[in-house]
């Protein structure tokens, strides 16, 4: 098997590049007819019609439908991650968390099959949807840790970081499906969602009376 690269040439794949590659395309494959039919109608046929591989071929590399339906929200996850990561600067914490919340609205834009697949998945791939709010909640608060440590975060456990997380999650999930879709596309958030983001990053939302402890 060859491939064309971005210069031009044509290269030849080993064995391990070829598995990967046939890998990803049935990856691929999967996102496209799990974001147009549902976990339910996606079927090995559907997936390997849409790849473009033999049916045996994706039984060389997933053991049946089930696991490959577990591993696809936490892969699509993973490159989400990616996603954002080449998408935040290294300003300041509270800047980059803004440019984190835009940059997901960017990448289901990009992959706009992510959000029935996230919103499908607790029934329809329970394990996978475990390992993708585990795999996120962890590089998240690997992330907030990093910020407390530079000073940015002050008076928050690790406890706390882990229910922020999901509170960030939440907010992302229900903010997608409010405002990102119309006429059936994936569309840019309004200006009021990213400056209503912004002030409760940067502000909080309440006034606290100076005599307020806060419990």
């Amino acid at each position: 098997m060859t491939e064309l690269t971005s210069s031009g040439k044509v290269t030849k794949l080993n064995r391990v590049e070829r598995n990967a590659w046939t890998k990803q395309k049935i990856f691929d494959a999967a996102t496209r007819i799990v974001g147009r039919y549902g976990y339910a109608e996606a079927s090995v046929a559907r997936i390997t019609e849409q790849a473009g591989v033999a049916q045996g071929t994706f039984y060389n590399h997933f053991d049946n439908r089930q696991e490959l339906l577990d591993q696809l929200l936490p892969k699509i996850g993973q490159d989400m991650v990616r996603f954002i990561r080449e998408r935040t600067g290294t300003a300041h914490a509270a800047r980059q968390e803004i440019e984190r919340f835009s940059a997901f609205f960017d990448f289901i834009r990009e992959v706009p099959e992510f959000l029935r697949i996230l919103n499908e998945a607790e029934f329809f791939a329970p394990n996978g949807y475990q390992k993708h709010l585990d795999n996120m909640s962890t590089a998240y608060v690997r992330i907030l840790k990093r910020a407390r440590l530079a000073g940015a975060i002050n008076d928050f456990s690790d406890e706390e970081f882990e229910a922020i997380v999901h509170i960030f999650m939440g907010a992302r999930g229900y903010l997608s499906r409010r405002y990102s879709f119309h006429d059936g596309a994936v569309t840019s958030v309004p200006d009021q969602v990213m400056s209503a983001y912004r002030k409760l990053i940067t502000r909080g939302l309440f006034t606290v009376p100076e005599d307020d402890d806060g419990h």
